[in-house]
């Protein structure tokens, strides 16, 4: 009876000091992101503003709340340097998709800005396009002024 239990106890702390190996990756990995990318969110953070505002000024006259733009939510159509190699002049053509409620898209808009340094604020809105409206959802068309000036 001696000899079974110890025979059982060496294998079970055999068993239990063994190395376990692992080729799970670690939840929490990053990848390394691009500086484009990085460059582009600081982009959106600087041209927050300006984009909300003329989203707003758009939105006011068919909406009774005015939509919200998140940065994730605006892609960089175009980049051009106007003057050549090395002048601070740009115009930016972006496309975004601002929302309502619980990220109800309500349309999809084209904006060019123009950035320059002579510019005051640096920054102009220079052309707004509204490409396409979206259909509220029943529980949301209650904040539509004019259901005719949206689509």
């Amino acid at each position: 009876m001696k000899k079974i239990a110890m025979t059982v106890f060496l294998s079970t702390a055999m068993i239990l000091t063994l190395p376990i190996s692992s080729h799970a990756g670690h939840a929490n990995h990053q990848p390394q992101e691009s500086k484009e990318l990085l460059y582009q969110d600081m982009l959106m953070l600087f041209l927050l503003p300006h984009i909300d505002q003329a989203v707003h000024d758009f939105y006011a006259k068919q909406l009774t709340a005015s939509p919200v733009v998140y940065p994730y939510q605006v892609e960089v159509k175009k980049a051009e340097r106007v003057g050549g190699s090395r002048s601070f002049h740009f115009l930016i053509t972006l496309e975004t998709t601002p929302v309502v409620g619980p990220h109800i898209p309500v349309g999809t808009d084209r904006l060019r800005f123009e950035i320059d340094p002579t510019l005051p604020g640096q920054v102009k809105l220079i052309q707004f396009e509204h490409l396409k409206s979206h259909e509220l959802p029943p529980r949301w068309r209650h904040m539509i002024r004019r259901p005719e000036a949206i689509r």
